[in-house]
């Protein structure tokens, strides 16, 4: 199946590569998207010095890790994000009737290296947080940055496949899953703990933005001490769960909407 799944990728890449200028436009659009993002950040602290205690190169290393969760989770399961189009097409059916597990074949049919732009901007703002933030790193703290993007990636590859299953029901994608994505990426650039208890709620119990971002990050910054919030990022990794089951239950209910 790996194998497969790189062969799918390959496919993916080399057609991309068949128009390298609207690739590597595409990848500067999405750049500059993020860059609009951390402007308004740099804005911000131009006026205030912290923001409920987090400071500048703090908050950039919290929203570049966020950032990177989100972009590779995009960049691999971008199928599942555009999968109403295989519904209303009756694409579906083709995978279904094929030997192959139909989740695979999904994150086959798409792979966005153009997430790459979005990604580099990730990777400077990361940089420039650890080196700027002066966190006292050990073995520990590396583990869990490690384990914040393995959960992460998890939490909105789930969010992703809630939005697929979804489409077995409307024929469509609804947009309001974007303000659990994208929505997610834009107030992510802040520590959730600064948008208040009700918020910080919802990301412990509903979906777990807390568990791959603010918990472990209050971590890395020495203002929790307890090794569990190393490993609570692999944990966030139960939203695969209902997001699975939301999925086994659209394919059992499928019916052929093509021709």
């Amino acid at each position: 199946m790996k194998r497969l799944y790189f062969h799918y990728v390959s496919l993916n890449v080399r057609s991309m590569m068949q128009y390298k200028t609207s690739f590597f436009l595409t990848v500067l659009g999405q750049f500059l998207v993020s860059f609009q993002i951390f402007l308004g950040i740099f804005v911000m602290f131009q006026r205030f010095s912290n923001v409920e205690g987090f400071t500048y190169s703090q908050v950039l290393l919290c929203f570049s890790i966020m950032l990177l969760e989100f972009s590779l989770a995009e960049m691999f399961a971008r199928g599942f994000d555009s999968f109403s189009s295989l519904v209303r097409s009756g694409e579906f059916d083709r995978i279904l009737v094929r030997p192959q597990n139909e989740i695979l074949q999904v994150l086959g049919s798409r792979f966005e290296l153009t997430r790459a732009g979005r990604l580099l901007q990730a990777v400077v703002m990361f940089v420039y947080g650890i080196l700027e933030s002066e966190i006292a790193w050990d073995p520990l703290k590396i583990l869990t940055v490690i384990f914040m993007l393995i959960g992460g990636i998890a939490v909105f590859t789930g969010l992703f496949m809630i939005y697929a299953g979804l489409c077995f029901f409307t024929l469509d994608g609804l947009e309001f899953m974007n303000i659990f994505t994208d929505g997610a990426r834009e107030f992510g650039k802040y520590p959730m703990g600064v948008y208040g208890k009700k918020i910080l709620l919802f990301s412990i119990f509903i979906v777990p933005y807390a568990w791959i971002q603010y918990y472990p990050f209050l971590y890395l910054l020495g203002q929790r001490d307890s090794v569990w919030f190393v490993v609570l990022p692999l944990g966030a990794c139960w939203f695969l769960i209902p997001a699975w089951l939301l999925w086994r239950t659209g394919v059992k209910r499928y019916q052929s909407s093509g021709s």
